[in-house]
């Protein structure tokens, strides 16, 4: 794999790293429960960040970057349901403002950017089949934080929501209610 691709992917899941960082910051920091919709979103930032690892730790591949784009599609989905559902004025907003702007309105932003930067990796090219890759430290490092960080999500979740579905606009951890 090219270098500038392998740092372009390593670049992509520490990014993606750290916004599941942020949004734990919100959750716990700021005591600022994730919704339904924002679960969902989180789990189309893990789906993209395993695309990128998977790309560091197998070298580029369409289908990998075909995992992204499809993930991303998901989480702009997810996202844009929450922004028309706070873009009516007077219909409140979900969570803090950063920058102006809510979580989910910089998540829609950021899938966008994520289809935008896969489809300008694909036009770097894509190795031939069959090419040996050995991804290094800072790859196993980056790919070890975002499995952490997917772990601790559905513990969390599974924390905050139990067997049964989320509630819309969670206001207490399921386990610790019983």
């Amino acid at each position: 794999m090219p270098r500038l691709v392998e740092f372009a992917n390593l670049l992509a899941v520490l990014g993606l790293g750290i916004v599941l960082l942020a949004a734990y910051g919100f959750q716990f920091a700021l005591g600022e429960l994730p919704c339904p919709l924002c679960t969902l979103q989180r789990i189309a930032f893990a789906l993209t960040a395993f695309g990128f690892v998977m790309n560091l730790r197998f070298g580029a591949k369409p289908a990998h970057y075909g995992l992204i784009i499809l993930a991303a599609l998901f989480g702009m989905t997810a996202s844009g349901r929450q922004v028309m559902l706070h873009i009516v004025p007077g219909s409140g907003a979900y969570g803090s403002a950063v920058l102006g702007l809510h979580f989910y309105s910089w998540a829609f932003i950021l899938f966008g950017l994520l289809v935008l930067g896969v489809a300008v990796l694909l036009l770097m090219g894509v190795p031939a089949a069959g090419t040996r890759h050995q991804p290094g430290v800072p790859a196993t490092a980056a790919a070890f934080l975002v499995i952490a960080l997917v772990l601790a999500n559905a513990v969390t979740t599974f924390v905050q929501c139990g067997p049964i579905e989320c509630p819309d606009d969670p206001t207490s951890y399921w386990l610790f209610s019983r």
